[in-house]
């Protein structure tokens, strides 16, 4: 019990002083990009850190691995955090985009401007239901129990987005869905870039966007890998570019369960976060 109870202590010690230091370094951040797991964060990401080491000059092409090094997750990981942000260094300046999914605390985001990314909850479901089954293997149900689970399933998207679009209010923000990102990735790259007071280049806006299709992108996975996983890459239903297809959750879903899903949004989002639903094409009134 007592090596128990110490680990325990360690954990909270060891959360609160990381909190301390996010705190610290949340007002060096340029804008937040925040999305809810499996939004598609990583095609974005990618997208980003291709076209901002182009313009930049920083002497490497980004792959899944060292993406990170453009646009670093808000925490101190030694490989993907603020840690190996290279921005600021080497004569180079590149916007400090902190990319998050975590859920909105007002100590580190409030008032801070916020790039929010949405994706239609039922994609969103299938392709959380396929990374914790394959790749995390932390849940080992049926896609019908995922969808009621309060852990890994829509509760926990409904949470997210409740959380967010709550939070964003009086903030500067700028919400992009997958949706729009995969009809029009220019012009959803060109607003990104605006709302960062960034010129656009156009050649490297073009070089990046061409990095950056799926089917490079996940040929570059199922060679390097995501830095800090272990999977299997040979199955593709475990990588993070698994598919891509807008509305691919019908595949998968029943009609049953891709209207229960539709229902449960709409019982339990705030207005707020229906607004944000909207901008993937869905209506939850």
């Amino acid at each position: 019990m007592a090596p128990e109870f110490l680990k325990n202590i360690y954990r909270r010690v060891r959360r609160m002083r990381n909190l301390m230091l996010l705190e610290r370094a949340a007002p060096s951040v340029d804008a937040f990009l925040v999305s809810y797991p499996k939004s598609g964060r990583t095609w974005l990401r990618y997208l980003l850190s291709c076209y901002f080491a182009e313009v930049s000059k920083l002497g490497f092409e980004p792959d899944l691995r060292t993406t990170f090094r453009v646009l670093p997750n808000f925490d101190r990981d030694a490989e993907r955090g603020l840690p190996v942000f290279v921005g600021r260094s080497n004569n180079v300046s590149v916007p400090l985009i902190a990319v998050s999914h975590r859920q909105f605390t007002g100590q580190l985001f409030a008032g801070r401007p916020v790039i929010i990314l949405v994706r239609d909850p039922r994609d969103v479901c299938v392709s959380a239901y396929f990374h914790e089954t394959k790749h995390k293997h932390r849940f080992s149900g049926s896609i019908a129990e995922f969808i009621e689970d309060e852990t890994y399933g829509i509760p926990a998207i409904v949470r997210y987005h409740n959380g967010w679009a709550k939070g964003m209010e009086g903030s500067r923000s700028l919400v992009i869905s997958y949706e729009e990102m995969s009809s029009n990735t220019d012009m959803t790259v060109r607003n990104i870039l605006e709302f960062l007071g960034q010129p656009v280049d156009e050649a490297a806006l073009a070089k990046a966007i061409e990095q950056a299709r799926f089917s490079k992108m996940q040929k570059t996975e199922k060679k390097t890998g995501i830095p800090g996983h272990e999977y299997d890459r040979s199955d593709e239903d475990s990588l993070r570019v698994r598919k891509g297809k807008v509305g691919g959750f019908a595949d998968t879903l029943s009609e049953v369960e891709a209207a229960r899903i539709i229902q449960i949004c709409r019982d339990t989002m705030v207005p707020e976060a229906k607004a944000l639903m909207q901008r993937s094409g869905i209506s939850l009134d």
